[in-house]
């Protein structure tokens, strides 16, 4: 590997739209290790540069925590597969929450109630079989 295949914090935080701080975030929580220190320079390579882009895609599309993140790369931990599991759980979760919202919002715009919050009997019925939480 040459020296052109190593990039520095400010040029890798760049190319995925991060703050250097995030990256010497994930550092302090080992999610991350430079390949390389030159003097106080942190300098990353290809390998480095593919974790990084892996935690920004987990963290943006599949809402991981970096708790999750964590269980996932590290090596030699069987767990991972939980952390997958209760995310995908929870997704699912919030997925029937906005299905729901979704359709109260819809059911409102076309309610011929001139008031629905007081009038509408669908309203009345849901709220009569709303869980407490």
């Amino acid at each position: 590997m040459s020296d052109d295949d190593f990039i520095g914090i400010g040029a890798a935080a760049r190319r995925f739209g991060l703050a250097e701080s995030a990256l010497r975030y994930w550092e302090k929580r080992g999610l991350l290790h430079p390949a390389q220190r030159r003097s106080s320079w942190r300098l990353y390579g290809p390998e480095q540069l593919h974790r990084i882009g892996l935690i920004k895609m987990w963290r943006e599309s599949g809402l991981l925590s970096l708790d999750e993140i964590e269980a996932i790369i590290s090596a030699g931990n069987h767990d991972w597969r939980d952390a997958v599991r209760d995310r995908l759980g929870e997704i699912e979760r919030q997925q029937n929450r906005l299905a729901n919202a979704k359709e109260h919002l819809e059911h409102l715009l076309t309610c011929t109630d001139e008031n629905p919050a007081q009038d509408c009997p669908y309203l009345r019925k849901m709220t009569a079989e709303y869980p407490a939480r």
